[in-house]
């Protein structure tokens, strides 16, 4: 009997031998990504989170934003053509955890910073059909009266510094000044407007 149909008949063999082969070509393409500068620094332009678009960024992670909003662009012609560039490894190096994605309940979000000014993004936050008469995303209106919650900034800029960030002492130290008198709707509106600033033909 041949090994390969000894192989075949060793069910438990088989199995182990199976998680060898997916395990080694996981890792032949997985970990050069690691070492790689194009996946691994910022592209020209990018800066890490300010304290109000870091509060933001976790409100929008926090209300499940994600779940219907990609920040994917893909390469591909109709993707590009109504979002503009493609998305690249580089734009994402201050996102733990990043966006991405292909689920589009609503659209891609990944170039909207810029697009639209901070009142429509209130409008649309308050209430979407004033703006979008079609959307069926929901409204968020306890984000204009909520504070913005400064008790955690600086512990989270100092962790994110753990992983390469790079805050300042003096950025971490005037994180909580930052976000006083601000609301979660102006942390949220802050993150919206920096996405996609610093995209390869956005500059």
């Amino acid at each position: 009997m041949s090994m390969h149909k000894s192989i075949e008949k060793n069910i438990g063999l088989l199995i182990v031998l199976t998680f060898l082969v997916v395990s080694v070509g996981g890792l032949v393409q997985i970990v050069p990504l690691f070492f790689q500068k194009s996946t691994t620094e910022p592209v020209e332009g990018l800066k890490p989170y300010t304290a109000l678009q870091l509060t933001g960024r976790d409100i929008y992670v926090r209300e499940g934003c994600y779940t219907c909003h990609s920040q994917m662009v893909r390469p591909f012609r109709a993707e590009t053509e109504r979002y503009g560039h493609f998305s690249v490894a580089g734009e994402f190096v201050y996102d733990r955890p990043f966006q991405w994605g292909s689920k589009r309940t609503g659209p891609d979000l990944h170039r909207v910073g810029g697009r639209y000014s901070d009142q429509w993004h209130y409008v649309h936050l308050m209430n979407p059909r004033d703006v979008v008469p079609e959307s069926n995303m929901p409204a968020y209106p306890w984000l204009a009266d909520t504070p913005a919650d400064a008790a955690n900034i600086q512990a989270k800029m100092r962790t994110l510094n753990i992983v390469g960030h790079g805050y300042t002492e003096e950025e971490i130290n005037n994180a909580p000044g930052e976000l006083e008198g601000k609301t979660e709707m102006d942390a949220m509106i802050a993150y919206l407007q920096v996405l996609g600033t610093s995209a390869p033909k956005a500059q």
